[in-house]
């Protein structure tokens, strides 16, 4: 039987919290301690009662990973099916971090690893203990319709494609226009005379984020003086390689993924990038793209091959642990070989598991509830 937390329990396991360092750096901490203790006070204030479910969101990548292990949670214990959220990694970071009480989030699902500035950013609201837990890894695809013939991409034609100014055809070296292309034939004469549309995500999405960092910064780079301006003038270089154009050519597709595949469906010119469990899942309709030569697969994703990998990741608020219940039961059950491990049945929906001996160090940090440091960032 579940017991509620009392209020006076649950502020007390609040001001506790405090004593101990976890999110910020030690020196800052200190000297923004009584800032920290006001915001934290003031996010339980109007409290009435302890919450009775957990409260998850964040990524619309990891969201299907999390709703099959809250599913399963709440169908195996006496507790509530926990509620999960799509808002991207970046809005979820931004509830995340707001503070401290049954208001905000218990925990945020990640596509990237938390910034820095994100980090101290929980500090700043009071949220002093994060602990982070690596579920996996993923890959970010491009896919189109089964209807159409499969692309095969490098990230240099990527970049040229989505790129908002690029090098200026047959220009000098250094010069950038407004991108040009409108045709896949414009950007590599082996590819079709069909129109550049590509649908993707927003910019609070960690795919997003994470795309380009790994396909349009690769794509830049093949570029000699693009590639120099990263030690040369770094904000130049993020403008050039990480703006996407807004001419209608990138379309922004929102965070609800299972749309992108339904709009890939109904238009087999479009192009779609979404991680790849969605690929996985939906193999009947989408086919994914090559990119530099390997197909986004199982094994080329967990070998580290496919150009385009990354970990996924999910934070927890330790102040919240132990007041809403079931958080480190759904903790024990995500981190279970049942869920993760080679076998798991979060394989069935395209997670690529870690390494054995990576799982067991993230699961030790979700038993022992270990917090980060922003030090570490």
């Amino acid at each position: 039987m579940k017991k509620t937390v009392s209020l006076a329990a649950f502020l007390l396991l609040l001001a506790g919290s405090l004593s101990v360092i976890g999110c910020g750096p030690k020196a800052d901490q200190s000297g923004k301690e009584g800032e920290v203790v006001r915001k934290t006070e003031q996010a339980s204030e109007g409290v009435q009662s302890a919450r009775d479910y957990i409260s998850i969101v964040g990524s619309s990548t990891v969201y299907p990973f999390a709703t099959v292990v809250a599913e399963r949670f709440g169908k195996k214990t006496d507790f509530k099916t926990p509620k999960i959220e799509s808002t991207g990694s970046g809005g979820g970071f931004k509830l995340f971090s707001a503070g401290v009480g049954v208001e905000h989030p218990d925990i945020t699902n990640a596509s990237r690893r938390i910034k820095k500035s994100e980090c101290e950013k929980c500090t700043e609201n009071g949220v002093t203990e994060v602990v982070e837990i690596k579920i996996g890894y993923d890959g970010i695809v491009m896919a189109n319709s089964k209807k159409a013939m499969p692309f095969m991409l490098s990230r240099k034609d990527i970049f040229l494609a989505l790129a908002k100014e690029v090098p200026a055809p047959g220009g000098a070296e250094g010069e950038l226009v407004a991108n040009p292309y409108t045709t896949w034939k414009e950007v590599n004469p082996d590819f079709p005379e069909i129109k550049i549309e590509v649908l993707g995500p927003p910019p609070t999405s960690g795919t997003r984020d994470a795309f380009v960092e790994l396909a349009m910064e690769a794509g830049a780079k093949e570029f000699g003086w693009i590639k120099a301006l990263k030690k040369e003038d770094k904000d130049k270089f993020k403008k050039i390689s990480h703006t996407l154009r807004e001419d209608g050519a990138y379309i922004e597709a929102g965070e609800n993924d299972n749309l992108i595949v339904q709009k890939l469906d109904a238009n087999a010119d479009a192009l779609g990038i979404f991680g790849f469990s969605f690929l996985d899942q939906n193999s009947d309709k989408i086919q994914g793209t090559f990119i530099d030569g390997v197909q986004p697969a199982f094994s080329a994703i967990a070998d580290g091959s496919y150009p385009l990998s990354r970990p996924l990741f999910f934070y927890v608020k330790k102040a919240h642990v132990g007041t809403i219940p079931g958080v480190n039961e759904y903790l024990a059950e995500f981190t279970s070989e049942n869920a993760w491990g080679d076998e798991g049945y979060l394989t069935e929906k395209g997670l690529i598991p870690m390494p054995q001996e990576e799982r067991e160090t993230y699961a030790k940090v979700a038993a022992e509830l270990t917090p980060i440091s922003c030090g570490e960032l």
